[in-house]
């Protein structure tokens, strides 16, 4: 995955895509940048790095998501995503279906969240604990999941390279989950997990000393996210990973009506967005 470009390259997705004034509810993480293909990287790892289903990324670049990509080339990476409204004030606020975790206002970060049958719990939590090198006592249900799929998993699995929880904990109040790191970096960007929130490992290290305990996480759930950002309009959908928000479509035009701005938007371009839920914010905006 490039090695050590990583920390130099993306230590957080920045609040950079769009400009905003000081009075704007709502900014767009990310922006458009050049990447040079490196040995070792694959559309899969470099989607769980900035935030972009692989999907996304292959027809953004006319790339054939089953072919090995070429060292040395040039690819576009569209890595901007809309804010939620939900949880402000909240030290950390985490989009499900969006796959993205925001820090009060100041940076963004991909993860891997719960899979539709072990869910990531919704609402407001508090941080209750920190640990640095944590050990993982396997949950038994987790045990008797494996066991069913024929492996055998130890009941605690200590620090070090093959703990899935990385080198960072941070345990939320609610549902018995946490925030944590990975030993398994191109998994974020997933729902994957048994309901924790997983972040890169160098994403979990920048995080981890800015979160204290009794630090508020708001877990939102919002497949749609509408935007108007200096006269520009942005449309972000994802799949309903979870089948509990209305259809798309409505909630788009729900959301232009809330926000007053329906004749700002091309209904052609927000269709379209709409069906491809390409997952990333696309400008929308009628007469562009």
């Amino acid at each position: 995955m490039g090695g050590t470009r990583w920390p130099l390259r993306l230590a957080a997705i920045v609040l950079a895509g769009v400009s905003l004034d000081a009075n704007s509810a709502t900014v767009i993480t990310g922006g458009v940048q050049s990447y040079v293909i490196a040995r070792g990287d694959t559309l899969t790892a470099l989607g769980a790095r900035f935030g972009v289903d692989v999907r996304t990324l292959a027809a953004d670049n006319g790339i054939d998501a089953a072919v090995r990509l070429t060292v040395g080339r040039t690819i576009v990476i569209d890595n901007r995503h809309i804010v939620p409204t939900a949880g402000a004030g909240a030290d950390v606020v985490i989009n499900v279906p969006q796959r993205m975790l925001f820090y009060r206002g100041a940076a963004a970060f991909p993860v891997a969240v719960g899979q539709s049958t072990w869910r990531t719990p919704l609402g407001v939590s508090t941080v209750v604990s920190r640990e640095r090198d944590p050990v993982w006592d396997v949950p038994a249900s987790i045990a008797e999941e494996a066991r069913r799929r024929g492996r055998t998993l130890p009941k605690s699995v200590p620090p070090g390279p093959d703990n899935p929880l990385g080198r960072y904990w941070l345990g939320l109040s609610r549902g018995g989950v946490g925030l944590h790191g990975t030993n398994a970096p191109s998994s974020i960007y997933r729902a994957a997990t048994h309901g924790c929130i997983r972040l890169h490992p160098d994403d979990i290290a920048w995080l981890f000393p800015r979160i204290a305990v009794g630090a508020t996480v708001t877990t939102t759930y919002e497949p749609v996210l509408l935007a108007e950002v200096d006269g520009r309009v942005f449309l972000e959908v994802h799949a309903d990973v979870y089948r509990r928000a209305p259809p798309a479509a409505a909630t788009v035009r729900t959301l232009a009506t809330a926000l007053a701005i329906t004749h700002r938007i091309d209904w052609a371009k927000a269709d379209t967005a709409t069906a491809a839920r390409e997952g990333l914010a696309r400008d929308v905006t009628a007469g562009r």
